[in-house]
């Protein structure tokens, strides 16, 4: 039975505001004991509270192979993605970091043109145009303002965050088509723990990695925030179109400036609004058009079910692919996605892991943009 249509976009919406609490959360804990502490200890209290959740809560088979590569190729991009991000965010003022933030929806239309060979449209380069003087308004406003050498470094890294995110982008929807939830809450956190926690056999990294006494707080509430939050978002990618969720992904940008204000003492400068105007309005431009025809067929579709396969028109995430491989006559409009994927990729079978399905396969004119940390 399909959920009422306001579910899905309440849930992205509270999973947006419980996402943008973690972040002040991690900002003050990365402040006190270094990034990668408060990142390790996250990702490990949030497994184990995630592991709860999926065995003894909501159950189901432990996943495949096939899963549980998805799962870990997901979540070192994540790793690497919300190191990026925490440590530009300890530099640099909450609504500043999750404006430029925004740009990744702009960076994945390009990635789209690159893996998938879809053209560059004008409204690709129109969008793109907006994003860039977006991103040129804010460092303009913080460099005004005096902004130090530490603020610049800060704004790059979260830039390079951003990238990385459009490529996480590009396998949210699918793994919320194939899992659960509880699961992806629990392998991403269980894999981010894995690649940290190596890291730390390094004698340089070991230094860095228990936080101070005061930290472990907003370290336990960091983990079950970003895992409460990360269900919610995938409860509700799962269940509604990306460009429906589309304007509720951007509410982000104003719990992030109320937690910047009340936590951190940050204040809203007039270039930093001007500009996140700016990249949302490319943003909006490049992803909204052509959205609509899948917005209606995923509406039509029956809801996902895990005890059979889904098909790819009844996924928007994969239009574009599905039209290139009708153009070549590879797949119908009955295809799976298995059928989908080894059409792509021939010599690795049927959903392999390889670009374009998994790493570069989403569908960039319907990308949401919101966090994944």
């Amino acid at each position: 039975m399909r959920p009422p249509a306001f579910l899905p976009l309440l849930s992205a919406a509270a999973g947006i505001s419980t996402f943008a609490i973690m972040d002040a959360l991690m900002k003050r804990a990365s402040m006190l004991s270094g990034v990668y502490a408060a990142l390790l200890w996250r990702s490990v209290i949030g497994a184990v509270l995630a592991l709860a959740i999926w065995r003894l809560v909501t159950g189901g088979p432990w996943p495949d192979r096939r899963r549980l590569m998805l799962h870990a190729a997901r979540a070192a991009v994540t790793c690497c993605m919300a190191f990026t991000f925490f440590w530009g965010l300890v530099r640099t003022p909450m609504a500043v970091g999750m404006a430029l933030s925004f740009i990744a929806p702009i960076i994945a239309l390009f990635m789209t043109a690159l893996f998938l060979g879809e053209p560059v449209t004008r409204r690709a380069l129109v969008a793109s145009a907006l994003g860039l003087a977006g991103v040129a308004v804010i460092g303009a406003g913080r460099l005004s303002g005096g902004m130090g050498s530490e603020s610049g470094i800060g704004m790059l890294a979260v830039l390079g965050s951003a990238v990385l995110y459009a490529a996480n982008l590009v396998m949210q929807r699918h793994q919320a088509q194939l899992a659960a939830p509880a699961e992806i809450a629990f392998f991403q956190s269980l894999f981010m723990a894995m690649l940290l926690g190596l890291a730390s056999l390094l004698p340089a990294v070991r230094a860095y990695a228990m936080p101070v006494d005061t930290a472990w707080s907003d370290i336990a509430g960091g983990a079950v925030l970003a895992t409460i939050s990360l269900m919610l978002l995938s409860w509700g990618w799962a269940r509604a179109p990306a460009n429906r969720l589309l304007p509720v992904e951007y509410s982000a940008f104003l719990w992030s400036a109320l937690m910047g204000y009340l936590w951190f003492g940050e204040r809203l400068g007039a270039a930093t609004l001007v500009g996140v105007v700016l990249i949302v309005a490319g943003c909006w431009h490049g992803t909204m058009r052509g959205a609509g025809g899948a917005s209606k067929r995923a509406e039509e579709a029956p809801p996902h079910r895990a005890d059979r396969a889904v098909t790819v028109e009844e996924t928007p995430v994969f239009s574009i692919l599905l039209r290139n491989c009708k153009n070549n006559r590879k797949c119908g409009p009955d295809s799976t996605l298995a059928d989908l994927d080894a059409a792509q990729n021939p010599a690795q079978g049927p959903m392999s892991l390889q670009p374009p399905l998994c790493r570069i396969g989403r569908h960039a004119p319907t990308l949401p943009s919101g966090p994944m940390r």
